[in-house]
């Protein structure tokens, strides 16, 4: 051993040393050639060290911190482990919601749940997961090609629409049975069978897209037609939503109808003022994406999604609607260019939030006998109005029963796109805790449905 790793292990010893002498755990300490006068045991250098912790836990910053590692960590991991059974990684990671919430971790350490997850951090998580859901409903709405879907072919067009209505219908019906029992007074009829009919005709567009590309479907004639039909169900589907916001935050039948002065006002603006903007700046973009493009779509989006804030339809409509105004890619590569770094920053970091602040809200041990029975007919109603709604409707425009039943199962798919309305939904008061944990099953349940009865319909073709 040399002389200057000599100097650096005594200066290293030292310092410990110095250490040592300075801190003390609830011991009294004498300074200079006074002795401690009493010696610290482990026990209560430990208990101290714990007291330390959770003293610094709970200043919102470090809390937070935490939450975010936990998060990330158990829906990286039930993403990666669910996707061995040829799932999506987002059943994995809304499973993982449920279970940090009061469902399993709540119910087995309810200390621990309430260290880690007090009700007082819930609206930092509310907010940072909003921020996450705001790029990715951008995202989404870049995704949907309004060219392709003007392109639609007959049959795409009629499976599309029968895929919303008769859902929606099926929906309004169900609401008429359990509103009694499930609503509040202050939540009229209209507004609760309007918000039952439309969590009903919703399709996970983008889980749905991720389906088909892990199974190389795409280029499929089915996988295609359940595609389009997917993508103009969500767009048909969020401009219905936006309407019934509008209705369930209005006081009465008048006020709902002049609300919609400014919508239409607000779309108008997108569709002749922004969306030409957008289109000039995409022509701007040379081989790579400057800052000053990124920082002006970050602006566009952050103000439409203002604007329908402010108007009372949600900022998620805004970011929709502003992802739907990005120029197409035959026009400009800028969608291709923003896409991949946004979903980056939304999936992996801000979107696990909003699945743990899911399943915080997800109360599986309020459900008694008589509520797993409606939570049954939920799935049900929700299978019959999607799944042989959109079968019986490919099949009656002359495709075959397979890819029939295929776009029925393909179509049923509700994942995260059903999360993002049913969380909507509770806090507009619209849905009880019971009945929001009633729904958020359903979401599961039918996404995972996806991939097992694609398998069965081939396999039950392949033996006919």
């Amino acid at each position: 051993m040399d002389r200057s790793t000599k100097i650096y292990l005594l200066s290293l010893l030292l310092f410990g040393g110095g250490i040592f002498l300075v801190i003390d755990y609830g011991n009294s300490l004498y300074v200079g050639t006074q002795f401690i006068s009493k010696s610290v045991s482990v026990g209560s250098f430990w208990d101290n060290l714990r007291t330390t912790f959770t003293t610094q836990l709970s200043h919102p910053l470090a809390l937070l911190l935490v939450q975010i590692i936990v998060i990330m960590a158990a829906a990286r991991t039930f993403g990666i482990f669910i996707s061995k059974f040829s799932q999506p990684p987002v059943i994995g990671e809304i499973f993982a919601g449920v279970l940090l919430g009061p469902s399993l971790l709540g119910l087995v350490f309810p200390e621990f749940s309430a260290l880690l997850f007090p009700k007082s951090s819930f609206q930092n998580l509310h907010f940072l997961s909003q921020i996450g859901l705001l790029l990715f409903m951008f995202v989404v709405g870049m995704e949907l090609d309004f060219d392709k879907l003007k392109q639609q072919s007959k049959a795409s067009v009629v499976i599309s629409h029968i895929s919303i209505i008769f859902p929606f219908f099926l929906g309004t019906i169900l609401a008429y049975v359990i509103y009694p029992s499930f609503s509040s007074e202050t939540v009229t009829f209209t507004a609760f069978a309007l918000f039952i009919g439309i969590a009903m005709s919703i399709t996970a567009f983008p889980v749905l897209a991720r389906i088909l590309k892990d199974r190389n479907l795409t280029k499929t004639s089915y996988g295609a037609m359940a595609l389009t039909c997917a993508a103009a169900d969500d767009a048909t589907a969020w401009y219905i939503l936006a309407i019934v916001i509008s209705v369930s935050t209005s006081t009465n039948l008048l006020m709902s109808v002049l609300m919609l002065i400014p919508i239409v006002i607000y779309i108008t603006v997108m569709l002749f003022v922004i969306k030409p903007f957008l289109r000039s700046l995409g022509t701007q973009m040379h081989e790579t994406l400057d800052m000053k493009i990124t920082t002006i779509v970050l602006v566009v989006l952050l103000a439409s999604s203002l604007v329908t804030e402010l108007l009372g339809i949600h900022a998620l409509f805004g970011a929709f609607m502003a992802g739907v105004m990005m120029p197409s890619s035959s026009e400009s590569e800028i969608k291709e260019r923003i896409a991949p770094r946004l979903e980056y920053v939304s999936l992996l970091v801000l979107l696990p939030l909003f699945f743990a602040l899911t399943g915080l809200r997800t109360q599986i041990n309020l459900l008694e006998s008589q509520h797993w029975i409606v939570c049954l007919a939920i799935i049900v109603v929700a299978v019959v109005g999607k799944f042989i709604g959109s079968a019986v409707a490919s099949r009656f425009m002359g495709i075959s029963w397979k890819d029939s039943l295929a776009i029925g199962a393909l179509m049923n798919t509700r994942g995260l796109m059903e999360l993002v309305v049913l969380n909507i939904g509770y806090e507009l008061g619209i849905l009880s805790p019971i009945l929001f944990t009633m729904f958020v099953i359903m979401a599961l349940v039918t996404t995972f449905m996806t991939g097992p009865l694609l398998y069965l319909i081939d396999l039950g073709f392949k033996k006919h």
